[in-house]
């Protein structure tokens, strides 16, 4: 297949590109930068220039390809709202390219859109449209371009890490190094999913395979790792207290991270293994925040 990958340079972008050239994919990737199209060159795949800004510039790649892979998204969280919804517009104009077609687009969420309330398990078949993260917007754009008879599924994602990045928990070691104490709050028993990014990369390019319409898969190794060993982890890399802070002192601490610090966010992808063969073999999140260089 001729695959159209967006985020082709990103954390997870990057590994999907040779995921996909490794089994005999022809990989168009997306950047905005001279130093991204000298990397998707040195990595085989091709070059489209575009940008989330411009959903328009990426219809053309979308149109000539056998399949989308939508990865990119802009993680400024200061503005994650307003990310969401740029989000929700490059959704709508991908899906816009392929109507008609059949041919599969993968976009992508957060596992929490799968779990029915606050420390309920996450499966694939839940979609909780009521859900106050912004980011369920991707999915709804999903939903919407479902309805008008394109062929759209879903990889929803935990915290994907390797030694380098962890997903919300890389700002998380920022944030113990300004304050100079790794915390966690309430008592820390509160969960976060987890999935290695190579197993993540395996699974974007299993659902484009799949091209089955509807889907839902859930990149999950670990079902629910505990946000006090996450953060016993960090502070034996840091060589930093562990500290626990109380609920209402959770914004002054965390700043922006102060909404996803106590959540709990536990997940499963007992179904995604079940309907496509896939099952995580990578180290885990602990494993990983213990082998990164501080």
């Amino acid at each position: 297949m001729r695959i159209f990958l967006t985020g082709a340079t990103g954390f997870i972008g990057s590994a999907i590109v040779p995921e996909l050239i490794k089994a005999g994919h022809q990989v168009v990737g997306v950047t905005r930068s001279d130093a991204g199209a000298e990397a998707l060159a040195a990595a085989g795949a091709e070059v489209h220039r575009g940008t989330l800004e411009e959903p328009e510039g990426l219809c053309d790649g979308a149109a000539k390809a056998d399949g989308v892979i939508h990865t990119a998204f802009d993680h400024d969280f200061s503005r994650f709202a307003e990310n969401c919804e740029k989000d929700k517009r490059v959704i709508a104009a991908l899906g816009a390219a392929l109507a008609g077609s059949g041919r599969p687009l993968v976009i992508t969420s957060g596992v929490g859109m799968g779990s029915p309330g606050h420390g309920q398990l996450a499966i694939e078949d839940v979609f909780n449209a009521s859900h106050p993260n912004p980011r369920i917007a991707s999915e709804l754009a999903g939903n919407a371009l479902l309805d008008a008879g394109i062929n759209v599924s879903v990889v929803r994602l935990p915290q994907v890490h390797n030694p380098v990045k962890q997903g919300l928990i890389t700002p998380l070691i920022e944030i113990a190094r300004e304050r100079g104490v790794s915390a966690y709050v309430g008592d820390g028993r509160n969960r976060y999913s987890a999935g290695h990014l190579l197993d993540a990369a395996r699974l974007y390019r299993l659902a484009v395979e799949k091209r089955q319409p509807g889907a839902r898969y859930h990149a999950v190794g670990e079902e629910g790792v505990e946000v006090r060993a996450i953060a016993e982890a960090l502070g034996r890399g840091l060589k930093l207290p562990v500290v626990s802070i109380a609920p209402e002192k959770a914004a002054e601490h965390f700043g922006w991270m102060a909404m996803f610090a106590p959540m709990d966010l536990p997940s499963s992808s007992a179904l995604t293994q079940a309907r496509l063969g896939w099952h995580p073999t990578g180290p885990t999140l602990i494993a990983d925040l213990d082998a990164m260089r501080y």
